[in-house]
């Protein structure tokens, strides 16, 4: 069944991650257009997709279904060995980066967009803000998810040490109460074996 707080978390950073980039891209545009130079002014890539392709498909990824996002991270990862380049690379790497889809991980992620950033010469202002931000969120996210981890095992480990502890007690337990039992019963064969004896010498004395 599908997760819709999760899909809504994930949705809100995804439109958190949107703004900013947005944002960083009017501060840009409006010094383009006052004449002034900005960093990027003479490294312009011409066949970079527009930010609002990745953002669309980041949305489209957060809150498809399972068939939708396993569509889009194929086509991202197979654009990605087929015509390696800044921009295929930096949608597979927002891909895998994004959480709340069975192909997600934080880890390669984090690895794939620090390759992408390696290469700001391929990319214009407005990739390299997102694959930033974005690279900056799953490492916040990749700390998280590794103290979660550590905390579930530390938790498994003093429940399967509690477990233990108190098989050992039970164990304990049912030792005592054998050994008590074999007490009992013996002495209850020593009562018998004396009950038997006295009834033998009164009948002897009646006699």
């Amino acid at each position: 069944m599908h997760n819709w707080s999760s899909t809504i978390r994930i949705s809100g950073t995804v439109i958190t991650m949107m703004a900013l980039v947005m944002t960083a891209g009017c501060e840009t545009t409006s010094d383009w257009l006052h004449g002034r130079k900005t960093a990027d002014a003479d490294d312009i890539v011409l066949s970079a997709p527009d930010v609002s392709q990745y953002i669309n498909e980041l949305y489209a990824l957060a809150s498809g279904d399972p068939a939708t996002q396993a569509e889009i991270y194929a086509d991202a990862e197979a654009a990605a060995m087929l015509t390696p380049g800044a921009s295929t690379e930096l949608r597979y790497a927002l891909v895998v980066a994004t959480p709340g889809h069975s192909e997600s991980d934080s880890a390669k992620g984090q690895s794939l967009l620090r390759d992408v950033l390696a290469q700001k010469e391929m990319m214009n202002s407005a990739e390299i803000e997102l694959a930033t931000i974005y690279l900056s969120n799953v490492e916040a996210r990749y700390v998280l998810e590794t103290e979660a981890q550590r905390l579930r095992g530390e938790s498994s480990r003093a429940a399967t040490t509690e477990e233990a502890a108190i098989a050992q007690r039970i164990a304990r337990v049912e030792t005592e109460n054998r050994q008590l039992r074999e007490s009992l019963a013996d002495a209850e064969a020593k009562l018998e074996a004396i009950t038997s004896i006295e009834r033998s010498i009164r009948e002897q004395s009646e006699n």
